[in-house]
């Protein structure tokens, strides 16, 4: 037993160390703007400059743990939908170390989240289409982020993590062009979105916008069926 642990230490130690980080993506929407929260590093490298929230992987935690820990420390939220969106490991990518990093995209509701705690960490919401240079390869990493989001949106709801309980069909139609950067027909998106039974009137009338006022409705996250068979 003593000669195989002491050939599993020489297995390991014939290879060279690296670091493993995780970087954070975070979307909001913020009066009708699809926004991405950024740092102002006060830190080396890259002082100055903008860049995601990240931290390095403990050697007590999983990586998708570390990103929980890393959304929780810059939002004061638990249980953030996140989906890990890929894995960047160019050689020269950190000029600090050779560190591989596991990228995370996730999206907040505006409301619930506590901005004091992102001044903290000297965070800023940048509007989608007027983000800065960043550092490392965090350009890349957003890119990515963006692609896939858009590519959900069509098998899966995502964007109901971004909109009050009780909705018109017209906010939602506005929520999905936003993120997908383009106009949509009105009475063809109501009808591929009304085909979803997932998507419930509750009832109510929402009048803030005219007299006759529009139909409220909501996302209900019990019908797994519906959520399995999501498409718009």
């Amino acid at each position: 037993m003593a000669e195989d642990k002491l050939q599993t230490n020489n297995y390991y130690s014939e290879h060279d160390r690296l670091y493993v980080s995780v970087d954070c993506i975070v979307f909001g929407l913020n009066e009708g703007s699809l926004q991405l929260l950024l740092i102002k590093r006060d830190f080396e490298p890259h002082k100055g400059e903008w860049s995601l929230m990240g931290g390095f992987v403990n050697l007590n935690e999983s990586v998708d743990d570390a990103a929980r820990r890393v959304l929780k420390d810059l939002t004061g939220l638990d249980g953030i939908y996140m989906r890990q969106i890929g894995t960047f490991g160019e050689v020269d990518r950190d000029p600090g170390e050779r560190v591989v990093s596991v990228a995370y995209s996730a999206l907040l509701n505006f409301p619930d989240i506590d901005h004091n705690i992102l001044k903290s960490h000297n965070a800023s919401w940048v509007d989608i289409n007027k983000i800065p240079n960043l550092s490392f390869d965090h350009s890349q990493m957003v890119e990515k982020a963006v692609v896939k989001i858009k590519q959900r949106l069509k098998t899966e709801p995502l964007v109901f993590r971004l909109l009050p309980e009780m909705f018109t069909l017209t906010q939602l139609q506005q929520l999905y062009e936003t993120i997908a950067g383009q106009k949509m027909d009105k009475r063809n998106f109501r009808r591929r979105a009304l085909e979803n039974s997932c998507i419930v009137p509750t009832g109510h009338i929402d009048k803030t916008g005219s007299r006759r006022g529009a139909r409220l409705y909501s996302f209900d996250a019990k019908d797994k069926l519906g959520i399995s068979n999501f498409k718009l």
